[in-house]
């Protein structure tokens, strides 16, 4: 047990613990510049996520269908 905590836990912790200090410590604000959200246009890829989930739910039906 002390093997492994020696080993392999506290390199772990101490990796971690470095890391978000690091994180933490980024100069400027670093937040949202202020006049309101970004337009997205997120259309095009919707429909073709819904395209695709038809066809994909069309062919699981035909091949339920066809093993029946």
């Amino acid at each position: 047990m002390k093997s492994f905590l020696l080993n392999s836990l506290l390199p772990t912790l101490v990796l971690a613990l470095a890391a978000t200090a690091v994180a933490v410590a980024q100069p400027g604000g670093g937040g949202p510049t202020p006049g309101g959200p970004t337009p997205v246009p997120i259309d095009g890829g919707v429909s073709l996520l819904l395209a695709g989930g038809v066809a994909y739910g069309v062919k699981h039906l035909r091949d339920r269908r066809r093993k029946a």
